[in-house]
């Protein structure tokens, strides 16, 4: 393998894997590694991972991705990370307290009710650009302090530390206390207009500035590595991004009009605003933080692949072979709304539930396995009708490569959807921006990079088919909110 000038190392950990890829000079992976991560759920509602595990998969597809490669020639680290996501751990061993809080996790729904009922929901917005939802870092932090902190004796003191999936991986792997500002502004503790912690929303959630790290720019400064075999001591960490945010990058999407769709596990829908203000339904929150702070608006919506694998599951068959029975079938009357733990954007209801309806004796397995790709579209289709002056969907993400979700995506936002030919886009985004810092190449090259390989599907059905489809969608939509607590009233 040819290793001369420089190269990066980009570590995308994400939910269900960590995959590390080697970068050259023009921006093309010469390697590749992955290792995968389990999840478990002891209850319900609760989604966790092993924060140990996670830290060994990051040194095991960093290992795998080197090893025919010379170290040497690794200029430099960048890293993108799952967001929301939780670890607790001491601050003398390094070793996990406790498990990861998963992003999917819903531990913190009562304490977000108190919250609501005490007042304190539209102040939370207002200052951090994010709707209460136990989805956000808070709530999962001040529960893991209860269980193992209830008196916060220790994370007064900084003898326990607490941070999003970056802060972990960055004590782990530099010995440096820091937290990257985008993901920091998904923990619904930093207020937007400063950049920094808010110490009355610390004393809201019950968390002690003193077990955070220091907020710092996507470019750090992080520090250098150590004990990351076969990286020497010191290569240093150019970038860090949460996942979603480095796919936006990836798809330079500093342009404005773009919006990117990020199809995983669950899916983020971002674009660029050049103010921090909030926005009505959907969040805002620091994209990235270089030499100036880019903001966006954002939506999350919990289930989009996970909806396909869990019917996968149900039904005895692979998600891949699920999206390809639901390519050339019809859903007929049948719905499936997928509000499993709520509905996040543009609704942000925690009490919603799933519903299944439309379906009969008859109803076969076809016409379910396309009633959730058309979940998928339509949830995305609802935030896409939350943001005003879009001028396309720039696609990522696995779900992405079904041409009939792409098309469906089409038909039911009204808008072109332009898929992109690069996948593994949050390894390669924050490789993009580390490599801008040393000047291997420029926004303009970005520019170009991310519109090499793309494919377009443009919205075919007409107006009475699409306010049809989404009309269904919506009362079925607000019986899956009524149903979990919520009037009609209220849910339309």
């Amino acid at each position: 393998m040819n290793t001369s000038g420089p190269h990066l190392l980009a570590v995308d950990q994400g939910t269900s894997a960590t995959k590390a890829l080697l970068l050259d000079a023009a921006g093309d992976v010469v390697a590749r590694a992955a290792t995968h991560l389990s999840q478990s759920h002891p209850g319900p509602g609760l989604v966790e991972q092993d924060a140990t595990e996670l830290l060994d998969s990051v040194r095991s597809a960093v290992a795998e991705c080197l090893k025919d490669a010379g170290p040497a020639a690794v200029a430099g680290v960048a890293l993108s990370t799952q967001r929301e996501s939780v670890v607790l751990w001491d601050a003398a061993t390094g070793r996990p307290v406790a498990p990861l809080v998963s992003w999917q996790d819903q531990r913190g729904t009562g304490r977000m009710a108190r919250l609501a009922e005490a007042g304190a929901d539209e102040e939370i917005r207002r200052r951090t650009g994010l709707p209460l939802d136990p989805m956000f870092s808070a709530l999962k932090m001040a529960s893991l302090l209860d269980e193992h902190d209830p008196a916060r004796a220790r994370s007064r003191t900084g003898a326990l530390r607490l941070g999003t999936v970056d802060a972990f991986l960055l004590h782990a792997l530099t010995g440096n206390l820091v937290t990257e500002a985008g993901n920091a502004s998904r923990t619904q503790l930093l207020d937007l207009a400063t950049g920094d912690w808010d110490d009355e929303l610390l004393d809201l959630f019950g968390v002690p500035r003193a077990a955070l790290g220091r907020v710092v720019a996507s470019t750090g400064p992080f520090g250098g590595l150590r004990g990351l075999d076969p990286l020497p001591d010191g290569t240093p960490v150019l970038a860090v991004m949460g996942d979603s945010h480095a796919a936006l990058f990836a798809h330079a999407g500093w342009r404005s009009g773009i919006v990117k769709v990020t199809y995983g596990t669950g899916s983020s829908v971002m674009t660029v605003t050049d103010s921090p203000r909030p926005a009505d339904r959907v969040c805002t929150t620091i994209a990235w933080s270089t030499d100036r702070t880019v903001y966006a608006h954002e939506a999350n919506i919990r289930s989009t692949g996970r909806t396909v694998t869990w019917l996968a599951q149900v039904l005895g068959t692979s998600p891949d072979e699920l999206i390809e029975t639901a390519s050339g079938a019809d859903a007929g009357d049948v719905t499936l709304v997928p509000a499993f733990g709520g509905v996040g954007a543009p609704w942000w209801d925690a009490h919603a539930v799933p519903v299944l309806a439309g379906f009969d004796l008859g109803t076969g397995s076809g016409q379910l396995a396309r009633a959730a790709l058309e979940s998928v579209a339509h949830q995305v289709g609802d935030v896409l009708a939350a943001l005003p002056g879009l001028r396309h969907v720039s696609a990522d993400g696995g779900m992405s490569r079904s041409d009939a979700l792409m098309q469906l995506q089409a038909d039911i936002a009204d808008i072109d959807v332009i898929r992109t030919g690069h996948h593994e886009l949050s390894a390669a985004g924050v490789a993009h921006l580390a490599g801008l810092g040393l000047g291997m190449w420029t926004t303009g090259e970005l520019e170009q990079r991310a519109g090499s390989g793309t494919r377009t599907f443009r919205p075919a059905w007409d107006d009475a088919r699409r306010r049809g489809a989404v009309a269904k969608w919506h009362r079925r939509l607000t019986a899956a909110r009524s149903l979990g607590g919520r009037d009609e009233q209220e849910a339309s």
